[in-house]
């Protein structure tokens, strides 16, 4: 398995924990189809300035199969790509989008199963105009995301593990399921109501 599978394996809860808010994108970018399958991959990243798509088209043409294509857009008035761009970047092997922003032909989107990840939908065309740089740093969902860290999305969120603690995290990973597998609810329960009373104590709760 190789580290892509295996970030694949893992839930978005799981990263969180591990990572920290902010790595976690804002509940703004959501899955727009259910049930959306769990994606990871390497980000190729995407600047779109307002009203224009031009970048995002031709990253489909330029980003290696098995990448998450994460597009930072400069409004929510005009579609990034529709049913047709989705389709050729499936066939050719992108894993998903990942978008600040909006898409249009939802309904085509979710016949072909391809997961998308934005802030909704909405049926106007953007313009293609504007040339910008692929894979420089951006934001998307307030997260900084650069090109190569790994973005992990289901229906629990979307989280960007950055490249250099790709290792940090697939061991921090590896060890959580192993030590929540040995408790069982009982003991997670009497630990965690111990907690919460403690709380509750110090804080002057009587009840």
């Amino acid at each position: 398995m190789n580290d892509i599978d295996e970030f694949k394996s893992i839930s978005p809860t799981t990263l969180a924990d591990l990572l920290g808010r902010g790595q976690v994108m804002d509940i703004g970018i959501r899955p727009l189809w259910s049930p959306i399958p769990r994606v990871a991959g390497p980000a190729f990243t995407v600047r779109c300035p307002p009203g224009d798509n031009l970048m995002l088209h031709a990253a489909i043409y330029r980003a290696e199969p098995g990448s998450v294509v994460v597009v930072e857009s400069g409004d929510l008035d005009y579609a990034l790509a529709g049913g047709n761009v989705c389709a050729v970047a499936q066939r050719r092997g992108i894993a998903a989008f990942v978008a600040d922003g909006v898409v249009r032909d939802l309904a085509e989107v979710r016949e072909l199963g391809f997961p998308v990840f934005a802030r909704g939908v909405i049926p106007v065309p953007g313009t293609k105009k504007a040339v910008e740089p692929l894979n420089v740093p951006v934001r998307c969902g307030g997260v900084r995301v650069n090109a190569g860290d790994v973005v992990v999305a289901d229906e629990e969120g979307v989280v960007v593990t950055p490249r250099a603690r790709r290792q940090e995290v697939l061991v921090g990973a590896r060890r959580k399921p192993a030590q929540e597998a040995d408790e069982s609810l009982d003991a997670w329960e009497e630990a965690h109501r111990g907690r919460i009373d403690r709380i509750l104590e110090q804080g002057g709760f009587a009840g």
